[in-house]
């Protein structure tokens, strides 16, 4: 395992230039985006210059954080990515790839972000100590090693992402779908394997990592990502309802284990009739996860709630009486900890790194397990004490183990030692 001799936190660090690199950095778009929002944050906190060069959706940063723009097709956002090619795009390779790809059901930013950025630091490389790449892991971004000192963070490998996807797909054709979809896992364990410095967000993401890339462990270090804190707090002027339960979640993703928390909230309103469940997500209409919730007759105790801010979802989790973190894997866990930080006890599966977040401050349950997921949020419904002790330890618990500055702290003396050279 590598680790970091962490110096005093009063010794100042040297001030670095850093580019951090993202090719998709909405913070509402994923838990990269997160990572990127507070982890510059927290490096320009600690006396770092930092650039963030990012594809769309672009980040929200503070202010003196730099954003270098570097704008792919977007097809995302647009009504229809068939009709979104434009004749300028045809003189670009990095342009029609990206159309191409997506048009046959591909998912190629990785590569074609790689390739942007790539080109904008052959002709920037003066400008910066060293450059950050966020899970990017393409042949454009490992090529830049040979130019700037590079660390690569890889969150956790999307083989489980794919795995998982087609362990629930509906058929063949289906696979075929997911199989396409993940192609680009072929070019991220290349250049995963070549790549001279790595750094994960928590120690099952290190052996996951390790597993599906054939890389040593020896060659990864671990910082766990931190929770904003000043943003995720307890609020005991805002009334709990002991009835209403809250997850987040991308509502239609396999991954994320909406398909046994619902059965399992089914089985809890039949014996406590005032439960409710409040979603922060938007599922697709028409999608499994509106068919499932049909199917259970829970429409009407289920309420979703997307777009909002941090203040608002602060304010639910203050309403709420226990979250519930259903993933069936997690190579960090945001949910997790920003709800442990708001003082709300919390049901968790084991998947992933979520036992490393909650520790023993949580109810921890097996992973795709809807009987016992309910029968852990039962057991605090009935029982306010251990609700209250859960809430107590799990705040206690990201207050003493999971925040920015201790990342930022622990990732400034790791850009030291890459730019000096020391590979232990």
């Amino acid at each position: 395992m590598s680790e970091l001799a962490l110096t005093p936190a009063s010794q100042k660090q040297t001030s670095l230039r850093i580019a951090l690199l993202g090719y998709r950095s909405n913070p509402f778009s994923g838990g990269q985006g997160v990572y990127l929002k507070y982890l510059s944050r927290a490096l320009r906190t600690s006396g770092h210059q930092v650039d963030v060069i990012s594809g769309e959706p672009y980040p929200q940063l503070d202010p003196g954080i730099k954003l270098i723009k570097l704008p792919g097709l977007n097809l995302f956002a647009a009504d229809n990515h068939l009709t979104a090619l434009r004749p300028k795009h045809l003189l670009s390779w990095t342009d029609t790839f990206e159309w191409l790809s997506m048009a046959t059901g591909g998912f190629p930013e990785p590569y074609t972000y790689g390739r942007r950025v790539a080109a904008y630091l052959r002709q920037n490389r003066d400008r910066y100590d060293l450059v950050h790449d966020n899970q990017c892991l393409s042949w454009g971004t490992a090529s830049i090693q040979q130019q700037l000192p590079l660390l690569t963070t890889i969150h956790h490998p999307i083989t489980w992402d794919r795995q998982i996807a087609l362990a629930h797909a509906e058929d063949w054709k289906h696979q075929l779908l997911i199989r396409r979809w993940h192609h680009f896992l072929t070019m991220q364990g290349k250049v995963a394997r070549r790549l001279e410095h790595i750094v994960t967000v928590s120690e099952r993401s290190r052996q996951d990592i390790c597993r599906a890339f054939a890389i040593d462990p020896n060659r990864i270090h671990v910082i766990y990502n931190g929770i904003d804190t000043e943003v995720f707090y307890p609020e005991p002027s805002i009334a709990r309802n002991p009835w209403q339960l809250i997850t987040t979640a991308s509502a239609d993703q396999p991954l994320k284990g909406t398909q046994h928390l619902i059965p399992a909230f089914a089985q809890l309103c039949q014996r406590h009739p005032r439960l409710t469940l409040v979603f922060i997500g938007k599922p697709k209409p028409g999608g499994p996860t509106e068919q499932l919730i049909d199917a259970h007759g829970v429409a009407e105790k289920i309420r979703f709630v997307h777009g909002i801010s941090d203040d608002e979802i602060r304010h639910l989790y203050a309403s709420s009486a226990i979250a519930v973190v259903p993933s069936e894997y997690e190579g960090f866990g945001f949910p997790a900890g920003e709800a442990m930080a708001c003082g709300l006890p919390v049901v968790s599966t084991d998947g992933g790194a979520l036992p490393e977040v909650v520790g023993e401050a949580a109810s921890v349950v097996p992973v795709g397990n809807p009987s016992a997921l309910a029968g852990a949020i039962e057991e605090l419904l009935n029982n306010p004490a251990l609700r209250e002790n859960l809430a107590r330890a799990g705040a206690k618990r990201i207050r003493t183990h999971f925040t920015w500055q201790q990342a930022a702290q622990q990732m400034g003396e790791l850009y030291q030692q890459i730019i000096n050279g020391d590979r232990s």
